[in-house]
């Protein structure tokens, strides 16, 4: 997730910089919803852990 996140917020920047205002906001919202899961999988893993 953390990967995509970071794939999206680098598409809309180029989007950004070339202008294309609609293409880059759609990226800046899959990148922050992929960047939330991110969050949430994380805290869930670390709270809950690995049991064995």
């Amino acid at each position: 997730m953390l990967r995509w996140a970071l794939i999206f917020l680098v598409i809309a920047i180029v989007a950004a910089l070339l202008g294309l205002g609609g293409v880059a906001d759609f990226a800046m919202f899959l990148a922050y919803g992929a960047g939330i899961i991110f969050l949430i999988l994380l805290v869930l893993h670390l709270v809950g852990g690995r049991r064995v």
